[in-house]
């Protein structure tokens, strides 16, 4: 059973792989505090069909607590470690929602089904404020059944990324943000394409781009917004010449090729 990568805009996707729903990061609303969803349909109902979802760090456009409330009784969601401290309502929302929270570090592994989901280290703070990244780090995963499916979350280059990941298959990475300027610990498109070929999988779905922007901001470097997926598909097919790379609208889906 090849793997399905569906982007549904911003962090979030879905990989289906063995039989397994894996989501990251659900964000389903159309504003979010001076955010507002400039590209792309909300995602339909069945976005929020998942067996497990995976949250990144705390920042409030990657584990956003209405969008989890989606989520169906008995889903798994795994988190980075100290994320039900630093957020109270999570905890709240796992059990009213019924959902099975899992705190895990960089190493830690899950299994669900028949694949296994491995936690790895992100370059990103990010945090929920007051509480500081050591209590709670910024993570990647990558999802291993029939694919090794990579989703780097936030994060920026550092250089034991290849070392930490490991061999895979296909690689989600960031190549934008939702302002007009990306500070420390974010990918743009050229920094990505310098992880892609640092990874070398056999496809790539760039992510984090073209959906949200602060209100009023759409004419202060509306590039950064429009632009980082074309520029992405341009670095990678210099840097990473072996590479496939899916640019996907929202709600599109692609079965990258695998090894087998």
């Amino acid at each position: 059973m090849p793997v399905d990568i569906t982007w549904w805009g911003h962090a979030t996707a879905t990989v289906a792989d063995s039989g397994v729903r894996v989501l990251t990061d659900p964000l389903f609303v159309r504003r979010l505090a001076h955010l507002r969803r400039r590209r792309g349909a909300l995602p339909p109902p069945e976005a929020a069909v998942a067996d497990v979802a995976v949250v990144s760090h705390l920042h409030a456009d990657h584990l956003h607590l209405r969008s989890l409330e989606r989520l169906a009784s008995g889903t798994r969601l795994l988190v980075p470690h100290g994320a039900q401290r630093a957020v109270p309502g999570l905890r709240r929302l796992a059990a009213d929602a019924g959902l099975r929270v899992t705190e895990v570090v960089p190493g830690d592994e899950v299994v669900v089904g028949d694949v296994v989901i491995r936690a790895v280290r992100a370059a990103h703070d990010g945090r929920r404020l007051p509480y500081g990244p050591r209590r709670s780090p910024a993570l990647g995963y990558v999802v291993c059944g029939e694919a090794r499916t990579y989703f780097a979350g936030d994060t920026g280059l550092f250089a034991e990324l290849a070392d930490e990941v490991g061999p895979c298959d296909v690689a989600l990475l960031p190549v934008g943000g939702w302002g007009p300027y990306l500070g420390p610990g974010h990918l743009n498109a050229t920094r990505a394409a310098q992880a892609l070929a640092r990874l070398a999988p056999r496809s790539a779905v760039p992510v984090h781009y073209g959906t949200y922007w602060p209100i009023g901001l759409d004419p202060v470097r509306p590039h950064e917004f429009h632009a980082p997926g074309e520029e992405f598909v341009r670095h990678a097919a210099q840097l990473a010449p072996g590479v496939a790379v899916h640019r996907l609208g929202h709600g599109e889906s692609v079965r990258p090729e695998v090894a087998r």
